[in-house]
């Protein structure tokens, strides 16, 4: 659920992932350095305003940032989050490719070690995933949970979990998938992208929600 809360946390994170107030990410963007100040953000009257489409797209463009990004900041606010009462497992990254937790689908059938509630999310094989390492760093750190959804179609700029035939298992970005390979960028850029071919591909599989551990 979008929020007016949700929206403006994400774009005061986003402000803080490039090191900028709020004011500056504004001016860098070439708009009004007040334009997202806090007392823009309620009209006279005191009813909660949304930052415009227009600004939204200005400081995505000025700071290279994606819609997915700001989604993803988005998710991370937790804010009108409804959960279903329903459980689902949990994985750890280190666990998912050395163990036969998986079925051919990429659907958890076995060995996790713990669960955790979950969003209101319909899909009946989803799973939750602690994030190991930083390759996708800021967007990922170590010990985010991830749900991953293997019913969702994954599109280029998507998050993913992808689980190679030798084992590997990581998360990454979605940058292009043809017949014949499926090719990976990882955010963080100490690390290199990389390519898979289509056939050393297990599974792959959405990230539709990020939480920060508690």
């Amino acid at each position: 659920m979008l929020t007016h809360k949700s929206i403006w946390a994400a774009i005061d994170a986003l402000a803080t992932e490039h090191d900028l107030s709020v004011s500056g990410l504004a001016k860098k963007a070439g708009l009004d350095p007040t334009t997202f100040n806090k007392s823009k953000r309620v009209s006279r009257e005191g009813k909660p305003r949304w930052p415009s489409t227009e600004s939204v797209a200005k400081i995505l463009d000025a700071t290279g940032s994606t819609l997915p990004d700001l989604v993803t900041h988005i998710a991370r606010t937790g804010d009108g989050m409804r959960f279903s009462g329903r459980r689902i497992p949990l994985i750890a990254m280190r666990q998912a490719g050395t163990s036969a937790s998986f079925d051919d689908h990429g659907h958890p059938v076995s060995g996790w070690e713990d669960e955790m509630d979950f969003p209101d999310i319909s899909d009946p094989h989803a799973f939750a995933m602690e994030i190991t390492g930083d390759s996708m760093y800021p967007v990922l750190r170590e010990g985010d949970y991830v749900i991953v959804s293997p019913q969702a179609d994954p599109r280029r700029g998507d998050r993913i979990v992808v689980k190679s035939r030798h084992g590997d298992v990581m998360a990454k970005e979605l940058v292009r998938r043809t017949a014949n390979r499926i090719e990976l960028r990882s955010i963080n850029p100490g690390y290199p992208d990389f390519t898979l071919e289509a056939d050393e591909v297990a599974w792959m599989s959405r990230i539709v929600w990020i939480g920060q551990q508690g």
